[in-house]
């Protein structure tokens, strides 16, 4: 791994440098960053690096006792018109790397270099002075992006009718809701239009028809930002980015542009997610729950080939029926949103109760869900009502295996052809 260069770790950000459509505009290169669990210890560390800093016998690759790397040798270049998505679970070290690229933290090693203007929405309300009304927040942010007030001028505006809270612009900032900040935030990071946008994980605090807005936006100036976002929202990450890195520990253990796969790797740590019992009044009992005509089990997870037959069978003890019950089974996709529902044909009346038991076999053929991880989600219900017996979540996990990596959940079989007129 080459060394990093550690001449000059602060963060630098070149301004009113003329930029080029292709030209790199975030470039980082052996990024790291390293804390300490203890604040006394970190207090002490600090003391002994600036004594060893002066005497330049400093070595800032090496960790001591009760320190953590929560950046390590991150390296990336990013363009103008190119979107990274940061993605990985709590801790990962997203927000650390975020903060080095905007500034409010200096790595230990390595180095960050940013040209042109720098918009950056890293925590709610961040950057905003609560006492100061939303039109002086406006002009604040605008000056510290390096626009002059008559640039301000031209933009106000525009930006207060996209925040919509033109109401309430002249409000202190410590009035407004959470969504309102947002609102106020993007608004001023987008409309200005920087060369590079930062945005981690504020879009969450949205309504549904704001975060559309914003990705309508994101659209207009992409191709001419680069734009870092950081998101535990599998589809907005899919939505926006073409560039990818999936964070574990500090470390780049996924870094492409193969979205689809980073998702699919970042989804594979929940896959074994156990059986929750939402209902069960005792009526009945799930014995067995399975798939089956599998040719493989991966660490415990059945796999279905594209375009092959889902077989579930299932395997229920009655206590207290004396009538067959209904059965509504739904596929749920990675987030946890139910797709499909498997509907029941009419041989489905013709099951019976023998022995106490009821063992059905139920199939799909031809699935076309996409490649990755799906759950089965069992309710039985008494037949013809929507009064539930039991209900169990996660019932049962699966994987589906094709070769290309799509993010969408279904990958539909069709036939393209040349048309004549």
């Amino acid at each position: 791994m080459p060394q990093a260069k550690t001449d000059n770790p602060q963060p630098t950000t070149e301004n009113r440098q003329p930029t080029t459509d292709n030209q790199v505009l975030v470039k980082v290169e052996n990024l790291s960053k390293k804390f300490c669990k203890d604040l006394k210890t970190s207090l002490w560390y600090g003391v002994k690096d600036l004594a060893s800093g002066l005497s330049g016998n400093r070595n800032d690759r090496e960790l001591r006792p009760k320190e953590f790397w929560a950046v390590k040798d991150i390296s990336f270049e990013l363009r103008r018109g190119e979107c990274l998505g940061l993605i990985g679970h709590n801790g990962a070290g997203k927000s650390t790397l975020l903060k080095i690229l905007n500034g409010l933290i200096n790595p230990d090693a390595g180095k960050v270099t940013i040209k042109g203007r720098v918009g950056a929405l890293i925590e709610l309300g961040a950057g905003f002075n609560p006492i100061l009304s939303g039109r002086e927040n406006i002009y604040n942010n605008g000056a510290i992006l390096g626009f002059t007030r008559k640039e301000i001028d031209q933009k106000v505006e525009e930006i207060i009718d996209f925040a919509e809270i033109r109401e309430f612009i002249d409000m202190p900032v410590q009035n407004y809701s959470s969504g309102m900040r947002v609102r106020l935030g993007f608004a001023v990071a987008a409309q200005m239009e920087p060369d590079v946008l930062i945005i981690d994980e504020v879009l969450a605090v949205g309504d549904l028809g704001f975060i559309l807005k914003c990705f309508k936006q994101i659209d207009t100036i992409l191709p001419k930002t680069a734009i870092v976002f950081v998101s535990h929202a599998m589809p907005m990450v899919s939505r926006i980015c073409n560039e990818i890195i999936l964070m574990d520990k500090g470390e780049a253990v996924f870094q492409g542009d193969d979205v689809g796969k980073a998702i699919d790797l970042y989804y594979n740590r929940f896959a074994n997610i156990e059986q929750n019992v939402i209902f069960n009044d005792g009526s009945v009992t799930l014995e067995r729950i399975e798939l089956l005509s599998l040719k493989n089990d991966v660490n415990g997870i059945p796999q279905i080939q594209w375009l092959e037959d889902l077989i579930l069978f299932i395997d229920l003890e009655i206590n207290s029926l004396e009538e067959v019950p209904g059965f509504h089974i739904t596929i749920a996709d990675k987030e946890q949103r139910p797709i499909a529902l498997i509907e029941p044909n009419k041989k489905a009346m013709d099951i019976r109760i023998e022995n106490s038991k009821i063992k059905l076999t139920i199939k799909h053929c031809n699935v076309q869900l996409s490649k990755g991880t799906y759950f089965i989600n069992l309710t039985i219900a008494k037949l013809g009502t929507k009064e539930p017996l039991l209900r169990i979540n996660n019932a049962l996990s699966f994987q589906i295996v094709y070769e290309r990596e799509t993010w969408p959940p279904f990958l539909l079989n069709s036939s393209f052809e040349n048309t004549e007129n």
